[in-house]
């Protein structure tokens, strides 16, 4: 069955209980963190063990999610061109079962990382794909009370890197559906945000 299901990125929240009001408003009751490393240098509310306290305190139940849904990932068998590539590390088995773990909850929940807009983060181009493909619906939570939806995402980055699809080309005679326009969008976003294999450690 089709699920609603969030992202949020806490750099668009400087003040934390700006972030927990805007989770509250969604009624969101499991918070998932999906950075690979659960802190920040520059927003301390935000790591991991801080955070994880001020939700229980107000009811949204933490869950860190690096295994299966992190953007840094040590196996290199996921890595191709020298990035994690998304479409490979999405079909592993560990990704898969968190797929599974979130689809047989009941409960409202959240994908959280960093980065404040949607588009610049594996959120929402690797873990919300994903989720979206299967038919579920997908609500970015913005600042200010404002969201976006995964498709609002995806015209965003078919204009990044296709302004012109519409209009053809004597030089393009690929004639991409809508679909495949997408799905290469998707390619590019990845090639620009997929974690380096160069700087693991």
């Amino acid at each position: 069955m089709a699920k609603q299901l969030f992202t949020i990125g806490y750099a668009g929240f400087p003040n934390v209980n700006d972030f927990i009001l805007a989770l509250k408003e969604n009624g969101i009751q499991i918070l998932i963190d999906v950075r690979s490393t659960p802190y920040s240098a520059y927003f301390e509310a935000y790591n991991k063990d801080n955070l994880s306290k001020l939700l229980k305190e107000n009811g949204i139940y933490y869950a860190n999610y690096a295994r299966q849904f992190g953007a840094r990932q040590e196996n290199r068998s996921f890595y191709k061109n020298g990035r994690l590539d998304f479409e490979v590390f999405s079909k592993s088995d560990q990704f898969l079962e968190g797929i599974k773990s979130v689809e047989k909850s009941n409960a409202i929940i959240a994908f959280m990382c960093a980065e404040k807009k949607p588009s610049e983060c594996h959120r929402t181009i690797l873990v919300a794909r994903a989720f979206c493909d299967k038919g579920h619906k997908i609500t970015h939570i913005m600042a200010n009370g404002e969201s976006v939806t995964q498709h609002d995402v995806e015209q965003e980055i078919l204009q990044k890197y296709f302004p012109n699809r519409e209009q053809g080309s004597l030089f393009d005679d690929s004639n991409l559906t809508e679909e495949e326009y997408i799905a290469e969008a998707y390619r590019l976003r990845n090639d620009e945000i997929g974690f380096r294999l160069e700087d693991l450690r």
